[in-house]
């Protein structure tokens, strides 16, 4: 008997619906509805649309209603993570949520620091310290008096804004709330010790659910507008890299993931969080995995350079991503490599141009024409993941075997061969659709259909077909790491 899933997959990017069919533990995946998510500057301020997202949301719930001869038994949202909405006390969503790229949180962690020292929050949460979590956009409010923080009753991160459109029940589940940096990861609970330097009330946050709640059903409002049919919401893996992660086909325990797209967020697992000087020093996170473990992962920033990239050459003419791979592959080895983190890449006008001015500024020679840039981009990233590997078996102390790639940026063919080449370990790359993949399973795993984590990933090895790049090292990309380590360490 076929069951069907519906997972709301929504990115910093795009978003989609799609319909999962589990039949005989082999499950397709069909999107069912796509639409652009983009970031609104208002008067300066970087804003999400959430209620156009939400008139999406309801959209696809339309054409599944439409097109499903028997209705899903479920649906799950997840999104990106850090971002949030306040409510007030009548349930009213108060402005747009803004977004973690905003400019908002410049210069807020020096006074936080006053308060808590990066070594305690650390200690505290498991997370590194970066400007973009929800602690510093919250502080950065504080800081200038928002008077939404004065009529605020209640704070809902990304998904839960959706979940609480959807079924009127207000819960945080534990993936999104350990990415937040409002925390305790040992303790379990949101942080007495933050909340108090932030000089905010905890009853501001949602009760805590595990993943795999059932928090509630669509309501009559929601039936009533999609002509769906009332059905379970549960609380999965709300933060997609979560999703992505548990959807792993990985054929040994002692993998690396790379959830690939926007950021590439690469890491390994672990039953309990490792907090410790050394993930300290690396500025290495540890946000909740499916089932109350632990991803112990590097916030690479990925994919969005070349995305950029694109948008700005978009202007002259809209290359294809495979036409941008193909010039990059084209191209001479770069000769010179940048750091993707550094801050010049963050928001920069012109990403080319901070690609061009970095190499310039660091004795490079800079990239002449489309092909080089994408390369440089490209040996960049695969020597990011290289110098993570390392981090990651210092303070796991047991080396890694085999890279495994999901996400967008699995297609990137070349990107796979610079990973397998620069870290010289075996690269998996798929499935493409991870984060829906790991959505719907999680669902059926939550329902009783599936029995286990494991079970769960033999279901994704059975359904999906792996890419496999075998490494080729070269003197070449270990000259290019020793600059890329000068880059990162001088």
């Amino acid at each position: 008997m076929i069951e069907r899933y519906l997972a709301i997959d929504l990115g910093a990017g795009s978003g989609r619906v799609i319909i999962g069919e589990l039949e005989d533990k082999k499950l397709r995946i069909t999107p069912i509805h796509s639409f652009p998510n983009e970031m609104v500057n208002v008067l300066g301020t970087l804003h999400w649309d959430v209620l156009g997202i939400y008139r999406e949301v309801l959209e696809g719930l339309r054409i599944c209603a439409r097109r499903c001869t028997t209705a899903p038994v479920s649906l799950a949202v997840d999104t990106w993570g850090l971002d949030f909405g306040l409510l007030d006390v009548q349930g009213n969503l108060i402005g747009a949520p803004v977004t973690y790229r905003d400019r908002r949180t410049q210069g807020v962690i020096e006074p936080f620091h006053k308060k808590i020292s990066p070594e305690r929050l650390h200690e505290l949460t498991g997370l590194e310290i970066r400007r973009t979590y929800t602690l510093f956009q919250l502080y950065s409010m504080v800081l200038n008096g928002s008077p939404q923080l004065k009529i605020a009753d209640a704070l809902l991160f990304m998904p839960d804004i959706f979940n609480y459109f959807l079924s009127a029940v207000k819960k945080t589940e534990f993936t999104h709330a350990s990415g937040s940096q409002l925390y305790n990861a040992t303790r379990g609970v949101w942080d007495d010790e933050i909340f108090a330097a932030l000089g905010l009330p905890k009853r501001l946050m949602q009760d805590i659910v595990p993943t795999g709640t059932v928090i509630g059903s669509l309501t009559d409002n929601i039936t009533s507008q999609t002509g769906l049919k009332s059905i379970p919401v549960v609380a999965g893996a709300t933060h997609d890299t979560s999703d992505a992660v548990a959807a792993v086909p990985a054929s040994t325990r002692d993998f690396a993931y790379i959830s690939s797209g926007t950021w590439s967020l690469m890491g390994i697992e672990s039953p309990k969080p490792i907090i410790s000087d050394k993930t300290f020093q690396y500025r290495i996170a540890n946000q909740g995995a499916a089932w109350g473990d632990f991803l112990v992962l590097k916030n690479i920033t990925g994919l969005w350079l070349l995305q950029e990239c694109r948008r700005e050459w978009a202007k002259t003419k809209d290359y294809a991503y495979a036409d941008l791979v193909q010039m990059a592959e084209s191209a001479k080895p770069a000769g010179a490599v940048i750091d993707p983190d550094h801050l010049d890449f963050f928001k920069p006008d012109s990403m080319s141009a901070a690609i061009a001015n970095f190499c310039r500024k660091t004795g490079q020679p800079m990239p002449k024409d489309i092909g080089e840039v994408v390369r440089v981009i490209l040996e960049s990233l695969a020597l990011a993941y290289r110098y993570t590997v390392e981090q990651l078996e210092d303070v796991r102390g047991r080396k890694i075997a085999q890279l495994n790639i999901v996400g967008g940026g699995s297609q990137n063919t070349l990107l796979c061969q610079f990973a397998a080449d620069a870290t010289g370990l075996p690269v998996y790359a798929g499935p493409v659709e991870a984060t829906a993949i790991g959505s719907v399973l999680i669902q059926a795993r939550a329902l009783g259909r599936i029995a286990s984590h494991e079970e769960l990933r033999e279901v994704v090895h059975r359904s999906f077909s792996l890419d496999t790049y075998q490494p080729k090292p070269t003197a070449y990309w270990d000259r290019a790491y020793g600059q890329f380590k000068k880059l990162k360490q001088g």
